[in-house]
């Protein structure tokens, strides 16, 4: 004989159940948003870009990339 008798089950209510898929539904987009971030990303692939500064030219004080990759 057990001394906790078993408890009935409540039927779960119309605004859980719809939270619940809300929720899921939420993360299922965030995790589609973040699929396709890493898909773009590994897919494309940047051009070269000019450089307005030449390696030896000290007259020119602009930012510049360190080293080409074209």
């Amino acid at each position: 004989m057990s001394l906790h008798p078993a408890l009935p089950s409540r039927p779960r209510s119309r605004s859980r159940t719809v939270a619940l898929i809300l929720v899921t539904a939420g993360l299922a987009l965030v995790a589609a948003a973040n699929f396709h971030l890493v898909y773009v990303s590994f897919a494309s692939q940047a051009d070269c870009v000019p450089h307005l500064k030449d390696p030896g030219d000290p007259a020119n004080n602009s930012y510049a990339a360190a080293s080409s990759s074209c």
